[in-house]
Order: structure tokens, then sequence, then C-alpha cells
């Protein structure tokens, strides 16, 4: 039941969020009205176009605000980033407790509940808590979006080779979008105990859907996409190293199964004399 709750709520934050995205599609300026135009949408714009005239380019602009906004999002990443340790680190209790209350009668499933609760007060989990950081992110993330898609000045700015109004005319930005999506979804992948298809599936399909995205939006967008994940990469690498959890697992693995050898051993040879 908390888990049909929960799932609803992150639907109407997403549909939140979506129909702001669609609905701000008109330039951004000082006449905006509305509270997610005028207050949130456009003080980004205005950041933005503030470090632009600091640094004295439009890109770097939209790269430096970029870093910004995810070096003030790592408490809500850090905070998601161990609710999902321990989530990782319940999860075989989970599905032991899954499997002994199989049945869907409702007193098995009450009695399901109620261990699960109990579950998760012995790890100190919530998925309330573990959905907190990612709802509060997103609208924060999508204003960062559209400040940068939707203000006409950074249109006629220039970066590098690219015009920051037009899609890039070699692809080479967002090629390297595509590329850094590939790399932080493997890092999630690696991240992750076990095999899960939808994942191996996202590292594939997001990666395209960037690069097909990125070759027709104007390359501030793609430029945001870079600054962001590539951000992303570092902060997941330093925070949460997964090479490093996954040479734990490993070797968690290869203790357990010299131990079963041993027992295997020790019933074979009760005696412990050599053979």
């Amino acid at each position: 039941m908390r888990s049909k709750k929960m799932w609803k709520m992150l639907a109407i934050v997403m549909g939140a969020v979506i129909f702001l995205a669609a609905c701000g599609t008109t330039p951004i300026d000082a006449n905006s009205t509305g509270i997610w135009d005028r207050y949130i949408v456009y003080n980004f714009s205005r950041i933005i176009i503030w470090l632009s005239e600091l640094f004295g380019n439009y890109g770097i602009g939209i790269i430096v605000f970029t870093l910004i906004i995810r070096v003030l999002l790592i408490p809500l990443t850090k905070y998601q980033t161990q609710s999902t340790e321990k989530m990782q680190m319940m999860q075989p209790e989970l599905k032991e407790l899954q499997e002994k209350y199989a049945s869907k009668d409702p007193e098995t499933q009450q009695k399901l509940q109620e261990e699960t609760a109990k579950l998760n007060e012995k790890y100190d989990y919530s998925m309330w808590a573990g959905c907190l950081p990612t709802l509060i992110q997103l609208p924060i993330l999508m204003a960062l979006y559209q400040a940068i898609s939707r203000t006409e000045i950074l249109n006629e700015g220039h970066f590098l080779w690219l015009q920051l109004g037009n899609p890039d005319p070699y692809f080479i930005v967002p090629v390297i979008a595509a590329i850094l999506t590939w790399y932080n979804t493997r890092l999630t992948t690696i991240n992750t105990a076990g095999n899960n298809s939808s994942m191996a599936m996202m590292q594939w399909t997001m990666p395209i859907m960037i690069l097909i995205m990125g070759v027709g939006l104007p390359s501030a967008i793609s430029l945001y996409w870079v600054a962001s994940t590539g951000f992303t990469i570092v902060q997941t690498l330093i925070m949460s190293n997964p090479y490093k959890k996954r040479e734990a697992r490993e070797e968690q693995l290869r203790k357990e199964r010299e131990l079963e050898r041993r027992l295997e051993k020790a019933k074979r040879n009760p005696s412990g004399k050599k053979k």
C-alpha cells in the first residue's frame, strides 16, 4: 500500500514537471508572469546572463551556473546515495521475506508489510526519504534547463566553434554528451549489485536519445548536458566509487565461496586427518 502511494506521488510530481516543461516554450524576460516563469526560471536566466558578462562568454556562463547548481545539490545527492546503499544492503533480506510471504491472501500480505516495516527500521530506511532528493532536484534542474533554452540572448552567443542558438555543425558536443551519459549510466549499473535488465537497457537507450536530441537542439542545451553529466560522473567517482564497491562485493563473494569449500571439505573429512 505504501509503495502504491509513493509511486502515485512520484507520478504526480513527474507530471507537474513535464507540464511545466511543455508549457514553458516562450522566451523568458522581465515581462514573464507566473510563479514558475517570473520568479524561478527568469531569476535563473538573470544569473546565467550575469555570469556570462562576468566571464565574458555566454558558453562559460552556462557551464559555471550549471556547475554551481550541481554543487548546491550535492547534499541531496549524497543523501540519496546513502538511501540507495541502504536499500541494496537490505535487498537480500527483503527478497527472502517476499518469498516467505508469497501468498496473496490479505493476512499474508499484512504480515509481509509488518515484517518489511521492521526491516526498514532495522536499516533506518525510508522509501519516502529516498525519493525526496529526486523530488526536490527535478524542478530545480528543469528550471535550469528552461532558463538556458528560453533566454533569447544566449542564442546569440558563441563558445569555441559553437553558435549557442544553433545545433553543433560538427556534432562534437552531442557525441560527447552521449558518451558521458553512457558512462554515467554504466557507473550506476556497476554500483548496483546483481543483474538489472532495465539498467542495462537504459545504458544504451539514454545515450542514443541524448545524441538524437542533441543533433537537432541548440548547442547551448548540449553544452548544459555535457557540464551537468560530467560533474555527476566526477561526483559519483568521489562520493561512491562503483569500482571499489564492485571489488568489495567480489572479495566478499570470494570469501563466502572459500568458506563453503572449507565447510564442504570438513564434512568429507570430519576427523581432520590428512589422506
